[in-house]
Formats: C-alpha cells, sequence, structure tokens
C-alpha cells in the first residue's frame, strides 16, 4: 500500500473565497495541487498563516524527504484511496459520516436564516476580526434563536485576558448558548483552565492539538495534517470530545476529512461530535464542489471509486513532478 518511493503527479488547481475565511488570512484567493500516486488521489492546501510552509516548498517536500505533515496526510490520502480503487469501491462503503455544523466568516443575519433552513443546529463562527460587532450579533442571534448552539473560533487571535472580557461581555443566557470556543490564545495549560474557570465556557484546542492538551474540553482534528487516530485516543484518555473539520480545502480533500470522521466514529463510538465537514460554500462553486450538494448537516458522499470525482480527476491535467 506504501506510495512513498514512488514518483507523484500534479495538477495545481486555485479556490476563490467568497469573504475572509479567519481573523488571520486577508487572502481571497488559494491555491493548492492535487496529488497522483499511481491512480490514487489526495490534496495539498496549506495555509502558511497556520503554520503551514509555502505551496512551492510543499512541492520540494513531496518530491523529496516528505517530512512535512501536510503533505504526509496527503500522501496517505492517496494510498488509502487506491487502494479501494483497485477493488473498485468507495472508500465510504457501509461507513456513516458525522453531521456538521454550519461554518460562517462573517456577522450577516441572513446567512444564520439560511443555515436554520438548511437544517442546521450548530453555527461556527469565523471570530476575532471585530470584537464588539461580533458580540452584538451573537447576542441578537443567540436572543432570536434560542435552540441554536455556537461554536466560535479565534485562531488564537486574542489573549487570555481579551478572550474572558469578550466571554464575560455577553449575557449569562448567550454564553450558555455556547457550544465551546476554539482557539481563543495561544494554548497554555495554566491560561486555559483560568479562562474556562472565569467563563464556565468550554474551550476546544486545534492549532496546539496534542496529546497533553488536557485543559481543552474539546479536541478539533483536521485529517490535513493530523492523524485522527493518536489524538482521538488522546481524547479518550483526557476525557474530551472530539470533532473533524476539513482544512477548508479543495473537495477531495473535503471528503477524505468526511471519511477520516466517519472511520474514527466507527473505531471509538461516542467519541465524535458534530463536525466541520461542509466548507465548500464558503467558496465560489467549481466542477467537483458540485458533487458534494448543496449546504447541509449531512454529508454528500461524492459518487465514484475511492475518495469519489472519479471522471474529473481523471480529467485533470496531470504533470510528473521531479
Amino acid at each position: 500500500m506504501m506510495l512513498i518511493d514512488q514518483k507523484p503527479m500534479i495538477s495545481r488547481y486555485r479556490l476563490k473565497a467568497r469573504g475572509s475565511l479567519n481573523a488571520v488570512s486577508k487572502r481571497s484567493s488559494y491555491e493548492g495541487v492535487l496529488i497522483q500516486f499511481d491512480g490514487g488521489f489526495g490534496c495539498i492546501h496549506p495555509w502558511p498563516e497556520l503554520g503551514d510552509p509555502p505551496l512551492e516548498k510543499c512541492l520540494a517536500d513531496l518530491a523529496g524527504p516528505r517530512r512535512w505533515p501536510i503533505v504526509r496526510r496527503a500522501i496517505r490520502c492517496a494510498e488509502y484511496d487506491r487502494a479501494a480503487r483497485v477493488f473498485d469501491e468507495s472508500l465510504f462503503d457501509e461507513m456513516e459520516v458525522p453531521l456538521s455544523h454550519a461554518t460562517l466568516i462573517k456577522t450577516d443575519p441572513a446567512d444564520v436564516a439560511l443555515a436554520i433552513e438548511a437544517g442546521f443546529t450548530i453555527i461556527k463562527l469565523k471570530a476575532g476580526k471585530d470584537l464588539l460587532n461580533e458580540a452584538k450579533f451573537i447576542e441578537t442571534m443567540a436572543a432570536e434563536f434560542p435552540a441554536l448552539r455556537w461554536r466560535l473560533d479565534f485562531n488564537e487571535s486574542l489573549t487570555a485576558e481579551d478572550a474572558a472580557g469578550f466571554l464575560l461581555g455577553l449575557s449569562d443566557v448567550t454564553r450558555a448558548a455556547i457550544d465551546f470556543v476554539e482557539d481563543p490564545c495561544p494554548f497554555s495549560e495554566t491560561a486555559w483552565r483560568e479562562l474556562h474557570r472565569k467563563t464556565q465556557v468550554k474551550l476546544a484546542v486545534d492549532r496546539e492539538a496534542a496529546p497533553l492538551s488536557a485543559a481543552a474540553h474539546w479536541i478539533v482534528i483536521k485529517p490535513a495534517i493530523d492523524e485522527p487516530f493518536l489524538l482521538g485516543e488522546a481524547a479518550i484518555q483526557n476525557h474530551q470530545r472530539a470533532l473533524l473539520t476539513s482544512y477548508m480545502d479543495h473537495p477531495v480533500g473535503q471528503a477524505f476529512a468526511a471519511w477520516e470522521a466517519a472511520r474514527l466514529e466507527l473505531q471509538f463510538p461516542g467519541l465524535v461530535g458534530i463536525c466541520g465537514l461542509q466548507t465548500h460554500h464558503l467558496f465560489e462553486p467549481n466542477e467537483f464542489s458540485e458533487f458534494l450538494g448543496s449546504w447541509s448537516p449531512k454529508f454528500q458522499v461524492p459518487a465514484g471509486t475511492g475518495i469519489g470525482f472519479d471522471d474529473l480527476l481523471d480529467a485533470q491535467p496531470w504533470t510528473r513532478l521531479y
């Protein structure tokens, strides 16, 4: 199954975002590559803002030592994908993908209404760009839609003091509607325990997701860069819940994250909560995203063998990487 010694082929792509995707990125255009090893496919979609090497360094690593987690995980996706295609099977056969929250990147009541209409019960808001406006927005939406749960992702853009001030500035009712706050500030056992003590809001760790992050209540696993089973075992030991999310990447990467979410829940029943696998709506549509269907809590498995997208992948302009 191992493809490490083979020469890959690549096909470059560009995704255009519909808005600012998080508190640390100002880009609207995102480049990545699909990779192919002997008929097995994967995706490399780096986020230098979050610590990944730039795309060209990823490609140099893919052609050489393959040290970076984002490169090695793309290769692992291609390995699993190829194995399923050899037997003319879908990776998703007899698998159940967990439901997802709705990811919103701006404070727009119309987006909340659309999410509710689509059936979402939890909304994840990419926050940290305008705290005063975000606090007002969450207060208003929590009052208007009391059944909704909220997840706030700050991408470590705040200090612990600012995070506490933001949360304590919310009403008790609104604070009680928060499912968790993700990466409010750089991870620290001491600071995070104190933040929870002050606010009584649960915390989720992503950027420092590691077996020793015991002060978090949730662990966010991104299959594009993380090994889900390793972090899943750590979450169980630390009495945490886990959710898997896409890397806000190409639909191929999104499908890989969905499959890993289904696989982890199968291995550890009850560990995985509502996930973040529905992110294709954050970008302008393309021929791949159309395979994922409409925006909804339920992940639509792309038709085909392996990870799916058979004809589209075959039709891409592939070049050999040396």
